[in-house]
């Protein structure tokens, strides 16, 4: 996300009227409804995650303990084994 200047897409009456509720302060504007993007969709991270997580479990599956899989992964023992259980349940259905 960048910042635009104000001024430079605002109407100077628009400007003005923000101006008397927020003098010089940042604020953040969300988009609407229909244009939100999902968390992931703008990078390769989402697809990452899940290819983590399947490695973890088939390592997991594999014999590998929780302990080991976290050093491996640098991940605590209990996001282990929320992972687990997740592909888990993931697999089943």
């Amino acid at each position: 996300m960048s910042y635009k200047k104000a001024k430079h897409i605002l109407p100077v009456e628009l400007l003005e009227l923000i101006q008397e509720y927020v003098d010089g302060e940042y604020i953040y504007i969300p988009r609407r409804t229909e244009h939100k993007k999902t968390w992931g969709s703008s990078t390769a991270t989402r697809r990452e995650l899940e290819v983590r997580n399947s490695s973890i479990y088939n390592d997991y599956l594999s014999g590998v303990d929780t302990a080991t899989l976290g050093e491996k992964y640098y991940l605590s023992s209990k996001s282990i084994q929320r992972i687990v259980l997740k592909e888990k349940r993931r697999r089943i259905e």
